[in-house]
């Protein structure tokens, strides 16, 4: 491995210094500063050392995050992180937000509240988080974390075992819903990205709702129609 990589490095030096080399050649414009500015990003990628921060994963997304999961099968994650706001009862996404930079989760729950309180004109009583949210430093909202066991009435009780049907919901975004691959470009397109699969999510739980009235009201309407069927042939003499 270690072979193969300086045989890489070797090829991508040749290749960015020729390019600096014949930089002089090619007019001012665009085209220049684009090839300056990836010139740059390959500079840092060839001298960043293996271990330490604000290093680049890919060169056609440089703002990349490498994100510590902590599991056995999947240690880490390429991508940026979201932030996910749902109702405990129902699982109605009401805010989603990017945030570029690997910030520690606990960082980013005032920020999600507000975008709560701005998306919906209020701001939740409660919050629900896992354990990755201590050191939260929010007031004016109450916050559970998982695994508390002081101070507790049986209906908080109820909403923390709640918390964890998010992750269901989470793994759903991720498959139907495609939030596992952003196609769209930069930080903007990440953001919009997150918004817009919070709201494919609400759509896709209302369909399903809509498909489960439609149901009953088929089977009320059939079994209407046998009532009365029966009852019409009953009602034949002989």
């Amino acid at each position: 491995m270690r072979k193969a990589l300086k045989r890489l490095k070797g090829y991508t030096g040749r290749v960015m210094r020729d390019l600096r080399r014949h930089l002089q050649d090619i007019p001012e414009g665009n085209l220049r500063d684009r090839i300056i500015g990836k010139l740059s990003l390959v500079s840092q990628l060839l001298h960043q050392p293996p271990k330490g921060a604000d290093k680049i994963y890919a060169l056609h997304e440089p703002e990349v995050d490498c994100i510590s999961k902590g599991k056995v099968r999947v240690r880490y994650e390429f991508g940026c992180k979201v932030s996910i706001a749902a109702t405990l009862d129902e699982g109605f996404v009401v805010g989603m937000r990017s945030f570029s930079g690997n910030p520690y989760d606990g960082h980013t729950l005032r920020q999600a509240l507000e975008q709560v309180a701005i998306l919906t004109d209020q701001r939740p009583d409660l919050a629900v988080v896992d354990r990755g949210y201590r050191g939260h430093g929010e007031n004016r909202t109450r916050v559970l974390i998982s695994g508390a066991r002081r101070g507790l009435t049986p209906k908080l009780i109820a909403d923390l075992r709640r918390r964890s049907a998010i992750e269901a919901e989470i793994g759903h975004m991720k498959t139907d819903g495609r939030l596992a691959r952003c196609p769209l470009k930069g930080a903007i397109g990440d953001a919009l990205f997150a918004v817009l699969c919070g709201c494919g999510h609400n759509i896709r739980k209302i369909l399903a709702l809509l498909r489960a009235w439609l149901a009953l009201i088929i089977a009320a309407i059939l079994a209407a129609l046998i009532a009365q069927d029966r009852q019409d042939q009953a009602s034949i003499p002989g």
